[in-house]
């Protein structure tokens, strides 16, 4: 037996589209990395951009559960005396980028370094149902249908 390593002139991406209305959110996060790292595929590898490319709509409708909308808080600092900055989960799906949350819960599932954000690269997240890659022709992702939970 010998381990399978992937060459890059192997590697065969597919486009991906997730309609994440109305899907928990680590649940919807944990798919969307895994198919960005390409773990859903035989041919995995770990040190090789192996992960498909992935197009997240309704990004804005997304679902949480127990109190985390109000409850959880995101902190960061300005870097000024006394300038410690708080959001509430509510606030940023109700805000300019509401995109940016599923953004932030892949991220940290994914690996940090070069590879990863070469992965993350091929995540493209939209509030709305509007998306300019119809060419790449993307097929249906159904995280809703995967699992009763993901659904709420």
């Amino acid at each position: 037996m010998r381990t399978y390593s992937a060459k890059p002139s192997e590697i065969e991406k597919k486009w991906w589209i997730v309609d994440a209305e109305g899907v928990v959110l680590g649940r919807l996060a944990t798919v969307l990395a895994n198919y960005l790292r390409g773990k859903h595929k035989p041919t995995f590898t770990p040190n090789m951009d192996c992960g498909d490319n992935i197009v997240v709509i309704n990004a804005d409708k997304v679902k949480l559960t127990g109190n985390k909308l109000t409850d959880k808080t995101f902190y960061w600092h300005t870097g000024y005396p006394g300038g410690i900055k708080s959001r509430t989960m509510d606030k940023i799906l109700g805000g300019k980028h509401p995109e940016r949350v599923i953004e932030k819960a892949v991220q940290r599932m994914i690996n940090r370094g070069p590879l990863g954000r070469k992965q993350m690269g091929n995540l493209r997240i939209y509030a709305g149902t509007e998306h300019p890659h119809e060419a790449q022709q993307p097929e249906v992702l159904d995280v809703a249908a995967m699992n009763p939970k993901n659904k709420r």
